[in-house]
């Protein structure tokens, strides 16, 4: 049944949309990053190199991004819960398929194409409602739903190195088969929402006109540079702590330590943002600009403190972008276009999240060492910062732009800011962009 209001309930069910989406970021990006903990492991199985290893998670990551617009207008047609179970059970026979593989094509098919196609059903439609379900406490929201990627992460990265030392690569796969079916879980909890203007965008199921405003063509060309270089510690972090010297579990702990530092600058940064402090642009290009340099500074590690204190750095600074980045889309395409939108723009990161990890292993067979292979991810990011400085409100003034909380309207449209429920100031179909 339906949930139909006149604006976002703010909480009741939608805490446990955020559970949902809590699941769904812990079973689809932080299984993902918890890969790499395999890395060697793949390599040794199959005679690769880095560079070929790497187009798995490449594969897969490109393949969830490419793919979720068809998940997120296949939820519009058919509801986001039927979607999400879909995505769910084609993502767990997926890695299931991976754990039989005998060839790097088979990997490449499986662990990288199939999952991937899964996870674009399942994560897309699970954090597009979730941000109808909220809109002063959306960041917060968005933090606690953010916060499995990084906590699955810490507790996967481990749990990999034990399972594949006692049950071997396969047997990994197989248990993280099994996690990922829960996913199932994420599309049950998903209740419709209707909200009022929900109708006026009826018309295409892709929305392509969203690539017509200013503000979602530079937040998506923006986060497609960032796709590049963003996921390059946790495909590569393990590997480049063995390279320094770190046993195997010193290695993995550093991915851990990574990824709890991450879970919890996203709430923070989630609390941080919904008090309107700093306005959401300004907090998006910082928080950009301090994920490039923690991977421009990476390469100086020599020994296993300096590169927890490192990979501290980047897991605070990427967790709290990650946070704000995803407050920020529904402020620039408003909350009855923001399904499609995360769609899109997980399309467009596709570009990025594709060349990003085999650039980096390639890098690595070439130069022997994972230096320029940081740099490289450092610089993808950074150069996402100037993108990002194209964000319409970004030089204007509060007061000047017309906007509340630093947000202007859209020259032409009615005088309606977002706000949340408690102004009493209706929702509307128009978007705003920030």
């Amino acid at each position: 049944m339906s949930l139909i209001v006149e604006e976002p309930p703010d909480g009741g069910w939608g805490w446990l949309v955020v559970l949902s989406g809590f699941l769904a970021n812990s079973l689809t990006y932080g299984v993902l990053r918890s890969l790499g903990i395999l890395f060697e492991d793949l390599m040794e199985a199959f005679d690769a190199s880095a560079a070929q290893i790497s187009w798995v998670t490449a594969i897969a990551l490109a393949t969830q991004q490419f793919a979720s617009p068809i998940g997120t207008a296949a939820s519009k047609r058919y509801g986001s819960r039927a979607v999400v179970v879909a995505g769910g059970c084609l993502s767990s026979l997926g890695i299931l398929g991976a754990s039989f593989s005998t060839s790097l094509l088979q990997l490449y098919l499986t662990l990288g194409f199939l999952t991937g196609v899964g996870w674009a059903l399942a994560f897309a439609p699970v954090m597009g409602t979730l941000a109808r379900y909220f809109s002063s406490r959306r960041s917060v929201a968005m933090g606690l739903a953010l916060m499995g990627n990084g906590l699955s992460s810490f507790a996967l990265s481990p749990l990999l190195r034990l399972l594949a030392e006692s049950l071997a690569w396969r047997g990994a796969l197989l248990v993280t088969s099994a996690l990922v079916l829960h996913l199932v879980v994420c599309g049950a909890l998903l209740r419709p929402l209707v909200l009022r203007g929900d109708q006026l965008e009826s018309g295409s199921l892709f929305d392509w006109a969203l690539f017509t405003q200013r503000g979602f063509g530079a937040f998506s060309f923006g986060t497609a540079l960032l796709a590049a270089g963003y996921f390059t510690p946790y495909v590569h972090l393990e590997p480049y702590g063995r390279a320094l010297g770190l046993d195997p579990y010193k290695a993995a702990t550093l991915v851990s330590v990574a990824a709890l530092s991450d879970a919890l600058a996203r709430l923070l940064a989630g609390c941080f943002a919904d008090r309107r402090l700093v306005r959401p642009a300004h907090l998006l290009v910082l928080l950009n600009c301090l994920t490039g340099c923690s991977l421009l500074l990476l390469p100086l590690a020599a020994s296993f403190v300096d590169s927890l204190l490192l990979a501290l750095l980047y897991g605070i600074s990427s967790g709290s972008f990650a946070t704000v980045a995803f407050g920020v889309l529904p402020e620039i395409v408003g909350v009855a276009r923001v399904v499609n939108a995360t769609g899109l723009c997980l399309m467009v990161m596709s570009v990025g999240g594709l060349l990003g990890p085999p650039l980096s292993g390639f890098l690595r067979d070439v130069t022997g060492s994972f230096t320029v292979s940081f740099l490289a991810g450092g610089a993808f990011v950074l150069s996402a910062s100037l993108v990002f400085l194209a964000l319409p409100s970004f030089f204007a003034g509060c007061r000047a732009c017309g906007g509340e909380g630093g947000i202007p309207r859209v020259r032409g449209e009615p005088n309606v800011p977002l706000a949340p429920p408690s102004a009493s100031v209706p929702l509307t179909s128009k978007s705003s962009e920030i």
